[in-house]
């Protein structure tokens, strides 16, 4: 299934957290962070100004972004965790 988002809405699915420290030390799942990075599914038609026009995204499909630890609503679709972000709390793009 494919989730498209509105106007200056965005779907991304987070990175993987790691599962050991850089000493090799073995995470339990309840020590992991979430990660604040994650790839872009979708993109949204971008922001409507107030005039009628739409400003498009600075991020594309399959782009790497950063986000804050508390941006979006986490959502579950086909068993499948997503992020939807409002294209403002994209921090930056990992080149």
């Amino acid at each position: 299934m494919k989730v498209v988002p509105l106007g200056d809405k965005l779907v991304v699915k987070r990175l993987d957290s790691y599962e050991k420290t850089a000493g090799g030390i073995v995470l339990p799942d309840a020590a992991r962070r979430k990660p604040q990075q994650g790839r872009v599914l979708s993109v949204g038609d971008g922001l409507m100004l107030p005039d009628g026009k739409r400003v498009a995204h600075e991020v594309n499909e399959g782009d790497r972004v950063v986000f804050g630890s508390y941006a979006g609503a986490e959502v579950t679709i086909d068993d499948e965790k997503l992020l939807i972000l409002s294209a403002d709390d994209v921090l930056a793009i990992v080149l």
